[in-house]
Parts: structure tokens; sequence; C-alpha cells
């Protein structure tokens, strides 16, 4: 298989910028819905999600479990914050086991996560599964003063991946 660059893959998918960086396409929206706190939510929605070598994608929230799963490109890496121990915890997802990657990583919900591609010469393609389905509602993307507030141990990572 052709090694791509990440400009194919944004225009063959038709990505668009997402406001957390990286670039985004809705693939799947489940029909039927469910009712969660008085709202008809979709069971579960996926998206294609991109990141090029420079860009990191800032740290965010939502209000569901979200599963990343690698597809192509760079492996990238999750960082997670901890809300117990006030400590950031990173995941690699990518193609290699032997050096601790993983294919697939749950995100659970409320958890504030960025991620980065760790080879600054190439891109991280990767699908993400959420359930119950994302609304931009439950999107919260970080705000520097404040995550610095909740957590000061955490201002060299927060200046770090937050716009």
């Amino acid at each position: 298989m052709a090694r791509h660059e990440s400009g194919y893959w944004i225009k063959k998918l038709q990505l668009k910028k997402h406001p957390e960086g990286g670039y985004y396409k809705e693939v799947y929206r489940y029909n039927e819905k469910i009712k969660i706190k008085n709202k008809n939510r979709s069971l579960y929605t996926s998206i294609y999600y991109l990141l090029e070598g420079n860009d990191f994608s800032s740290f965010h929230k939502i209000k569901s479990d979200e599963i990343w799963n690698f597809f192509t490109g760079s492996s990238i890496t999750l960082y997670l914050i901890n809300d117990e121990i006030k400590e950031i915890q990173k995941a690699i997802l990518g193609p290699n086991f032997d050096h601790k990657n993983h294919f697939q990583i749950l995100i659970p919900a409320n958890t504030w996560f960025a991620a980065k591609v760790n080879d600054k010469n190439s891109y991280s393609l990767m699908g993400c599964i959420v359930s119950p389905g994302f609304e931009f509602d439950d999107f919260e993307l970080g705000d520097r003063k404040k995550l610095e507030e909740n957590y000061p141990e955490l201002k060299t990572w927060i200046k770090k991946f937050t716009k």
C-alpha cells in the first residue's frame, strides 16, 4: 500500500477543520435514539480524525466515552488529566505493539485530554467512536486560565496543549 500524505486524506475523506485542532468528518450517526437527561441522543457516532505533524488536539472533554482507533500514519500520544491524582497519564495510539502502542484507546466521559503526532514530519489518521453519540453541546474546549487554576501542578502541559 502506498504511503499517502495528510493532504491526500484531507481531500479524499472530505475532512474539515475541527475547533480542537486537526481535521474531521462525521462518518456515521446511529439513527435510533436513546433518552438521556430528557434529551434524545444517538446511541453512538463515529468520525475520521486527522492530525498533521505540527498540529495538536487541544485539551478538551466531552460528556460521553470516546474510543480512538488508529488507522495510518505516525503514532500519537494522548495526554489525559487524571482528576484523582492531578497527573498527566500518557497513552500511545499507533501501529507498533513492541513500543507500547495500542490500536484502540478509551477516553472516559468528562476526562480532559489532548493529543499530538509523534513524528512531526508525518500525520495520524484515526477514527473516533463516541457513545452516547457526539453533540457539540457536550464538547468543552479547555480554557488555559481555568485549567491552570484547577490543575496548577500541570501548567506546563496545559500551556503546551491549549491555544
